[in-house]
């Protein structure tokens, strides 16, 4: 079964997360905590403050209380579960910690965010014991939908990364009526469910924001050794009917697939949830179309105009695509 370390990171730096405030970073700095890809680990190297560390560390307190630092998700969504990572922390790690949610909306400074009077925080993680040098995993149910959220650790010490998995959540009539707009964005709410194998690349690469930046920041699977095809699912960020398909192979130059086909379903009650609709009721919307190498094509003459909740894309037999594109109109 997914677990939920399976669905997008909604604090990623990329989408736009950020480590607004921490009460105190003396030997490691916060913004660390969201960088991208694992902890490193440096022997030997110090700063005028101490052991570098890859993460975000604080000063061994010496009175009651606690440190904490707030971040701000890159996506707005509900969160289903967090990784508090202490790699490379093995005598410096915090006991335990805990994390609460808020929901912001408009400008507010760090400072304000911090505030108990203005900013309503909400438990979504009971005080939890940590492992030193681990991906300390803790699954979240019910929390609601959040903009920002505070990690508290007890009673000091550090954390090298934290993950924030969860759905894009946005407030109903976020689109503008009559107005283009990429369905399968990550950024707009879309989803990767799931796919048949992402070996190499994984499936939530093909829908985040702008071009990717090397091979590896695509989906991308195993060489295909017998019949049959690879295909993934894309939830739509809302229901609407797709005119524009665009397939980027970009960096893919040697393994780009051959072919490729696009299908739509329109199933509002799989759209509620995170699994893939099963049904035998899939509609093709784009035929099987040739591709090419390291390129970026797009298809306007399609198949059909319906309303869809759902997209299908299948590559022909296999191989690496950048980045998928569903531009449409919401109804």
């Amino acid at each position: 079964m997914p677990t939920f370390t399976d669905l997008p990171d909604l604090a990623a730096e990329r989408l736009g997360g950020a480590v607004l405030i921490a009460n105190d970073e003396f030997f490691a700095p916060k913004e660390s905590l969201l960088h991208a890809g694992p902890a490193i680990w440096k022997e030997g190297e110090y700063t005028d403050r101490g052991k570098w560390m890859d993460g975000w560390e604080t000063r061994r307190r010496r009175e009651p209380g606690h440190d904490w630092c707030i971040v701000r998700l890159g996506l707005p969504g509900r969160i289903h579960g967090v990784v508090v990572d202490t790699s490379f922390f093995r005598g410096n790690f915090p006991e335990s910690c805990a994390v609460e949610a808020a929901t912001v909306t408009g400008p507010h400074t760090p400072e304000a965010l911090a505030d108990e009077r203005r900013t309503k925080w909400v438990t979504v993680l009971d005080r939890s014991p940590l492992r030193g040098d681990a991906k300390n995993e803790f699954a979240i149910d019910s929390a609601p939908g959040a903009t920002h959220l505070r990690l508290s650790i007890f009673p000091d010490g550090g954390v090298a990364r934290l993950r924030v998995h969860g759905e894009a959540a946005y407030p109903d009539g976020r689109f503008r009526p009559g107005s283009e707009v990429d369905l399968a964005a990550l950024e707009n709410g879309g989803l990767a469910i799931t796919c048949s194998d992402m070996f190499f690349g994984n499936r939530h690469n093909l829908i985040q924001p702008g071009r990717s930046t090397h091979m590896g920041d695509g989906w991308e699977t195993k060489r295909r050794r017998g019949p049959g095809h690879d295909w993934i699912v894309v939830r739509l960020a809302h229901r609407g009917t797709i005119h524009r398909v665009e397939v980027d192979t970009d960096y893919f130059k040697g393994n780009a697939p051959a072919t490729c086909a696009v299908e739509t379903i329109d199933d509002e009650a799989a759209w509620r949830t995170t699994d893939a609709p099963e049904s035998d009721k899939w509609q093709g919307l784009l035929p099987q179309s040739s591709l090419l190498p390291h390129a970026r094509l797009q298809w306007d003459k399609l198949s059909h105009t319906k309303p869809a909740t759902h997209a299908r894309l299948a590559i022909y037999p296999d191989g690496g695509i950048a980045r998928l594109r569903l531009f449409g109109m919401p109804v």
